[in-house]
């Protein structure tokens, strides 16, 4: 419970997005704190429609994280394809995010 409180809370100390609050556009990243924050409650539909690399970005970090630590023989392979993928869908999201 203290947990979900606490959660509900980060809205006052999330950043704000600059390029959406000078140029009047989102960027690439816009929606991502508050995708998190939603996965942390549980609310996974919800979370990918407010960011849908979410779900390609973590699976990179947690690699990318974990291969500091233990080298993996075929970490640079997983992360480049990650990558590839993580970057077409923060792109087609994006252009449907003009368009919509």
């Amino acid at each position: 419970m203290l947990m979900l409180s606490l959660l509900g809370s980060l809205d006052k100390y999330m950043l704000p997005c600059l390029s959406k609050k000078f140029l009047g556009l989102e960027c690439f990243g816009c929606g991502m704190q508050r995708s998190i924050v939603l996965l942390f409650q549980a609310e996974f539909t919800e979370a990918f429609k407010m960011y849908p690399a979410i779900y390609v970005l973590i699976p990179l970090f947690a690699i990318i994280l974990l291969n500091a630590v233990y080298k993996f023989k075929f970490a640079n392979k997983a992360i480049n394809i990650l990558s590839i993928i993580s970057i077409a869908v923060i792109l087609i999201s994006y252009i449907f995010k003009l368009i919509n």
